[in-house]
């Protein structure tokens, strides 16, 4: 595995890196602002392992903020799995990532509650 991409998934989310592959990062520069993006797509394990689903793509990629490194704000596209019953009802994976009323990491959030009060 590419160092890099290993080193990636260490800051990422435990949730996170146990449940998605990062398959991309890139560097942007906003203005005066630097950004970290890293891109992630959910494994392709059916919910709660079910056999009768087939795959049928992504849900369009939700974007939330996490932990700065390095003076660069991380933004996290993350991808989750569409899959199909027999009935061609669309399923997923039920995944709480985003703090409620955030854009923001559960972790981040909670360390920001704490930190700003």
């Amino acid at each position: 595995m590419n160092p890099y991409i290993t080193l990636a998934k260490l800051m990422l989310p435990e949730e996170i890196s146990e449940s998605f592959d990062l398959v991309k990062v890139e560097e942007k520069k906003e203005g005066s602002e630097k950004l970290l993006h890293l891109y992630l797509d959910e494994f392709e394990i059916p919910p709660d392992h079910r056999t009768d689903l087939r795959p049928n793509g992504f849900y369009p990629e939700a974007l939330m903020s996490d932990f700065p490194v390095r003076g660069r704000e991380v933004v996290l596209h993350v991808r989750r799995r569409r899959w199909l019953d027999q009935n061609r009802e669309s399923v997923s994976t039920d995944w709480r990532l985003i703090c409620k009323g955030t854009r923001y990491s559960k972790e981040f959030a909670a360390f920001l509650k704490e930190f700003v009060g």
